[in-house]
């Protein structure tokens, strides 16, 4: 996968935590760390998307740590950010 792929998924990602963030008027690692503690949505409208949500935002994490690591080895080593 390269950089570019890598900063594809996290824009893609970025795009659906929007579309819950403005659903519900909540920020995502505010609905994770709940999701995360066991917590369930009082609203029954919530429940279906609140797996998804927690989902997106885990794979959002997943691609920036992705994301981190290749610039760091960019910048170890010998090539520059840009590739040359």
């Amino acid at each position: 996968m390269t950089t570019q792929d890598i900063l594809r998924d996290i824009h893609a990602l970025e795009e659906e935590l929007i579309q819950f963030e403005r659903k519900y008027g909540v920020r995502p690692e505010t609905s994770y760390a709940a999701y995360a503690s066991g917590e369930e949505p009082e609203d029954e409208a919530w429940v279906l998307d609140f797996s998804e949500w927690a989902s997106v935002y885990r794979s959002w994490l997943s691609r920036q740590a992705d994301y981190r690591e290749r610039i760091g080895g960019l910048q170890r080593g010998s090539q520059t950010l840009t590739g040359s």
